[in-house]
């Protein structure tokens, strides 16, 4: 099926594009990789009279260490988070959900911005957001705000984030050298949107898991961090009966929903599952270095 007929406009501004938004509102759509707006065009589940180019608005580009955060460009693409050495280097969360976004082709088009904006839930960002406790830089070009991540996510596909604004950027916290970090999901083939993953960051002090985030994806209708599995592990070891605490207390704590493919109850179960692995991992010499 072929695209609506509809308007085109590139901007080099965060208020040329809020200035069209308040002109258009729902007729307006903003495409910067387009990975997502096109399907919905090409099946004309979007019909908009107007898409706005924003990719030459040299603010929300780039990715950078400042101010005790590092600073991810709404517009940075999934494969220059992925190749980014400062990433590697002050938020390997980041480098460990990379390789899990879509697939290759996906990668170097989409936008980070771009799929947090969206708030999937089974998207690998926004829970990776959630769980490096990151804020978010909302602007309609005249006035900003900063939004924390575990606030942003409101409902399926609604967040905070107003009618004429954008996000511009991403801060992330930079971790202390105890921050330790962890990824996995499951998918019924590689590049698919996850069945079920996990975001997993804590401190690892002389054996004891401190200030753990545990943030699921693909189990509700936005990322769902799981705080009394987070209370069950805290300040403790890595030992079975630990962790089987706190895999049981994921049964209060997230409600799947079944699919065409996987039932409530195996999603659950399998949610226990990840957080094994994912608590391993954070294990010194036993995962991640």
């Amino acid at each position: 099926m072929k695209a609506p007929p509809f308007a085109y406009r590139r901007v080099a501004s965060v208020a040329a594009a809020s200035a069209l938004l308040r002109e258009h509102g729902d007729g307006a759509r903003l495409i910067a990789g387009g990975q997502t707006l096109l399907a919905t065009l090409g099946m004309r589940l979007s019909e908009p009279s107007l898409l706005i180019d924003i990719r030459g608005i040299a603010e929300m580009q780039g990715i950078a260490v400042t101010g005790g955060h590092l600073r991810i460009g709404a517009l940075a693409r999934h494969v220059d988070v992925e190749r980014s050495a400062l990433v590697a280097q002050h938020l390997p969360l980041l480098s460990l959900a990379a390789p899990h976004v879509a697939h290759a082709a996906i990668r170097n088009r989409g936008t980070f911005g771009g799929s947090i904006a969206f708030a999937d839930p089974a998207a690998e960002w926004p829970a990776c957001a959630v769980a490096a406790d990151a804020a978010l830089v909302l602007s309609d070009g005249t006035t900003s705000r900063t939004v924390e991540a575990a606030d942003f996510f409101l409902g399926l596909y609604q967040t905070d984030l107003r009618p004429d604004e954008l996000i511009t950027a991403v801060r992330f916290p930079l971790p202390g050298r105890h921050r330790r970090f962890a990824f996995t999901e499951l998918a019924r083939r590689h590049g698919d949107y996850a069945t079920v993953g996990l975001a997993l960051a804590g401190d690892w002090v002389e054996g004891r898991l401190h200030d753990p985030r545990i943030v699921y994806f693909g189990v509700g209708g936005t990322p769902v961090r799981a705080v009394a599995a987070e209370a069950a592990l805290a300040g403790g070891r890595a030992e079975p009966e630990t962790l089987e605490r706190a895999v049981a207390e994921l049964g209060g704590e997230l409600s799947p929903s079944g699919d065409l493919y996987t039932s409530a109850a195996t999603k659950l179960h399998l949610a226990g599952v990840l957080l094994r692995r994912g608590i391993q991992s954070l294990i010194p010499g036993e995962g991640q270095t």
